[in-house]
C-alpha cells in the first residue's frame, strides 16, 4: 500500500493562493485586474475586464509584439519583466485605460512581480 502526501505541490499551493485572493480581486470596466503570470522562463501580463470576461489588454516577453529591454535596464528576467510592465502600461494608455486592480496570482510580491508593477506603475498606470 502506498502513502500518499498531503503536501501540496508548489504549483497547486499557488494555485490555492490564487482562488483565495480572487474571492476578493475583481475586475470591472471601470478598473479592470491587472493578472501577471511568471513562468520559469517568461513573464506575461494582462488587463481583464471581469464583467464581460475579456481581456483588454496583454504583453509578454515572447512573440512579434515582445517587449524588449534596454540598455540602462541591465539583461536577464527582471529587466524583461519591467520592460512587459512598461509595454502593457503604454498600451494600457492607448487603449483609454488607466486605473486597475493589481492581481499578483498566487505569487509573492517580490522580484519579477514586483518589477512589472512598479514600471507599470511609472508608466502611469494607477493601482
Amino acid at each position: 500500500m502506498t502513502v500518499r502526501s498531503k503536501r501540496l505541490t508548489n504549483h497547486a499551493a499557488r494555485k490555492r493562493r490564487h482562488l483565495r485572493v480572487r474571492k476578493r480581486v475583481h475586475g470591472t470596466a471601470q478598473r479592470p485586474r491587472l493578472c501577471v503570470f511568471r513562468s520559469a522562463r517568461h513573464i506575461y501580463g494582462q488587463i481583464i475586464d471581469d464583467d464581460l470576461g475579456v481581456t483588454l489588454v496583454s504583453a509578454s516577453d515572447l512573440g512579434d509584439g515582445a517587449a524588449q529591454a534596454t540598455e540602462d535596464d541591465g539583461s536577464g528576467k527582471r529587466a524583461s519583466a519591467r520592460a512587459v510592465g512598461r509595454q502593457l502600461a503604454q498600451t494600457a494608455r492607448d487603449a483609454g485605460i488607466s486605473t486597475v486592480v493589481f492581481d499578483r496570482a498566487g505569487y509573492q510580491y517580490h522580484g519579477r512581480v514586483r518589477a512589472l508593477a512598479e514600471a507599470a506603475r511609472e508608466a502611469g498606470l494607477v493601482f
